[in-house]
């Protein structure tokens, strides 16, 4: 009788510790990362506190915003075509010295031989 009640425990404790790890349900989510844009070709990004932001002259909805220039927010310091070359302030197409704005608009603005080029932080929502 002892032997039963024990196993009962037992699986109510199991039971319960099972049913409360949700591992298997939801991962981590994060923010895009270099690796995920190097792996285009085509990708024109840099990476600045912690965020991917991503060339976005081509988007239409970008084309039409009207925007006046903020502070100045960053500046490329390096160039890398590898993910794990990446640091605040790398750039796999945009020249070092390059300087990078915010903007009164979801995009910021990188100056380059005095064209604007847009782009906008990737995060994950």
């Amino acid at each position: 009788m002892n032997f039963s009640k024990d196993l009962l425990r037992l699986s109510i404790l199991l039971i319960f510790l099972v049913g409360c790890n949700n591992d298997y349900i939801s991962s981590s989510i994060s923010n895009p990362t270099p690796k995920e844009y190097l792996k285009y070709g085509n990708a024109d990004i840099f990476l600045l506190d912690g965020y991917v932001f991503s060339n976005a002259q081509d988007v239409e909805w970008v084309k039409e915003l009207k925007y006046e220039l903020g502070e100045q927010v960053g500046e490329i310091t390096k160039q890398a075509n590898k993910a794990s070359k990446f640091e605040s302030g790398t750039a796999n197409k945009l020249p070092i010295g390059t300087k990078i704005f915010k903007t009164d608009t979801p995009a910021y603005i990188a100056i380059v031989n005095g064209e604007e080029i847009p782009y906008l932080k990737m995060v994950e929502g």
